[in-house]
């Protein structure tokens, strides 16, 4: 177990920096730091996405029989994948760190003015990125601990279906950059957020119905009658992580529906919801 967890230690924030210092370091970008702090946090989260999903997909369709049949891609990339949550929740500090200097908020050699401004950045990074480090603790305190000793190498197909859901993250990261840098009105925007709407659709919002219905399929009972038919734990489990999806998927649509609204047109009331 330790391998796979020190070699993610390894690589994730390796990329991060070695992505950083490019950006920064190539005579032809000489990037701003802030500006490589942010498009390196992106990449090293789009890479993550591909090599999960990637691995998901190995697992799923490897898997014939989707209690019993076991993938070691299952448990060598859950737990490769461990140290790039803990990573990550201080690469979202960091670009929240650059973002609130680029505001004017810091010093005139870029630190913050106070150890009260420090902690002021540390609260609105909580409360802005509130649920998505909430996200990543789960995913390393619980659900971690669940895939490698609740499950007791049953269920990798379902496993592998869940990896696949960072299918939609590259197209996230890459609408943030592009939102970031003003390009909300090209059209790789335009084409990205349609490619984003419909990943996170089929993938985080749809995946829960789909695994109930082939848990269906495998026990010959009808969809409706399944959260009947399995324990009580596993449909809370179910629930609690497909309400944060919903939630994302939610702002998502209401991106959308300021992205392809017409200029100078009334907004649709349900569309304009202010934050």
């Amino acid at each position: 177990m330790l391998t796979p967890m020190v070699a993610g230690g390894v690589v994730f924030p390796g990329l991060f920096l070695l992505s950083k210092n490019t950006l920064q370091r190539l005579p032809q970008l000489r990037w701003e730091e802030a500006d490589a702090v942010i498009v390196s946090a992106r990449l090293v989260s789009s890479v993550q996405a591909i090599m999960a999903s990637t691995a998901g997909y190995i697992v799923s369709t490897s898997c014939k029989h989707i209690i019993d049949d076991q993938h070691w891609l299952s448990s060598a990339y859950t737990q490769f994948a461990v140290p790039y949550f803990i990573y990550d929740i201080y690469a979202m500090f960091l670009c929240h760190w650059h973002k609130h200097q680029v505001k004017g908020h810091g010093g005139e050699d870029g630190t913050p003015r106070a150890l009260g401004s420090t902690w002021a950045v540390v609260r609105g990074y909580l409360h802005k990125e509130f649920l998505m480090v909430l996200h990543h603790a789960a995913m390393v305190l619980v659900c971690f601990p669940l895939s490698v000793v609740w499950r007791q190498g049953k269920g990798d197909f379902f496993l592998g279906c869940m990896l696949m859901a960072e299918v939609s993250t590259p197209f996230v990261c890459l609408g943030k950059i592009l939102i970031q840098y003003k390009q909300q009105h090209t059209l790789l925007h335009k084409v990205n957020g349609a490619l984003m709407l419909l990943s996170f659709l089929c993938c985080r919002v749809l995946l829960f119905p789909y695994l109930y219905w082939a848990y269906g399929r495998h026990a010959g009972l009808p969809l409706l009658s399944v959260p009947l038919a399995i324990p009580a734990h596993v449909n809370l489990g179910a629930a609690l992580l497909l309400a944060p999806q919903l939630y994302w998927f939610f702002l998502i649509c209401r991106g959308a529906c300021r992205l392809f609204r017409p200029r100078g047109s009334p907004p649709p009331s349900p569309c304009q919801t202010q934050d």
